[in-house]
């Protein structure tokens, strides 16, 4: 297989525009449905770093006390309260009329590993199938274990595990050489017919039909929690703004990777989740003016 590479250029043709006249709403509403009674922080990550990629509203559909909470970290958040602790198939009928109006759906960060829990990500995808079969949905964390195995073709999916979640979907290991993993990459995105992001060192990202990309950009600061949460938010506001779940995977795993590397020179191995959404306006400004 030949190996190709994510390039700045390859990015900045496909990036998003908006209309001088483009009113609220016009450039994507994203949804994420995470969070529980253990994990507050992560779906803030990915909602404020959908909004920091462009996107016009990002909401969070979180159990009650969870949601409150995470009101207290921006202003700039919508929260949708589920009457629940951690989510339950009975929570679901309060977030369908948010999924009606989303423009992306992120189903994962900071879920949790309950077994209700995973029955009501399979039940929320039976939803989407149903009701928006169209609808670009990105699962990270918690959700790609809810899912195992199971056949996502027809909707426009996007898969981000590392490689232990990798496991837990596919049941294979990702090898360690570089053409050997991209190879058993575009097989699993074909089996399971969705877009794979697998994130590593290089991440190795693949289409339905088994076209790969590979991107270099990040570091390894980006050990530190919370920075898949960001890149979930950066493909969700991409994946809302018109882009498709294939060219918003590769162009969020380069743009994750490269606000990663600007932290890194400015603070080292110091830097946090956080950081990393404050460079993201940087990056995407700096690829728009070329």
């Amino acid at each position: 297989m030949a190996l190709r590479y994510v390039s700045r250029e390859r990015v900045r043709r496909v990036l998003p525009r908006r209309r001088p006249d483009s009113h609220k709403g016009e450039n994507g509403r994203v949804l994420v449905v995470g969070g529980s009674s253990r994990y507050v922080g992560a779906p803030a990550l990915a909602a404020l770093s959908a909004l920091r990629s462009g996107a016009d509203l990002a909401t969070v559909a979180s159990p009650r006390e969870t949601a409150r909470l995470i009101n207290t970290f921006s202003p700039d958040l919508i929260t949708l309260k589920l009457p629940c602790e951690d989510l339950v198939p009975a929570a679901l009928p309060h977030l369908l009329p948010e999924l009606e109006r989303c423009e992306a759906l992120i189903v994962g960060p900071g879920l949790g590993g309950l077994e209700e829990t995973k029955k009501a990500v399979v039940s929320l995808l039976e939803e989407v199938g149903r009701r928006r079969p169209s609808l670009p949905v990105l699962l990270d964390a918690d959700a790609l274990k809810a899912v195992g195995g199971r056949k996502l073709e027809g909707r426009s999916m996007v898969l981000t595990p590392h490689a232990g979640e990798f496991r837990a979907v596919t049941g294979r290991e990702a090898p360690a050489g570089l053409e050997e993993r991209a190879g058993v990459v575009a097989e699993e995105a074909r089996k399971l017919g969705c877009v794979i992001l697998l994130k590593g060192r290089i991440d190795v990202i693949s289409s339905p039909a088994g076209e790969v990309l590979l991107n270099r950009t990040g570091n390894p600061g980006m050990t530190v929690g919370g920075t898949g949460d960001v890149l979930s938010g950066v493909v969700g506001g991409l994946m809302a703004q018109g882009l498709g779940p294939f060219e918003a995977a590769w162009a969020g795993a380069y743009v994750n990777g490269l606000a990663g590397d600007l932290c890194l020179r400015e603070k080292g191995y110091g830097f946090t989740a956080s950081d990393l959404i404050g460079k993201l306006p940087y990056v995407f400004k700096a690829l728009r003016e070329g």
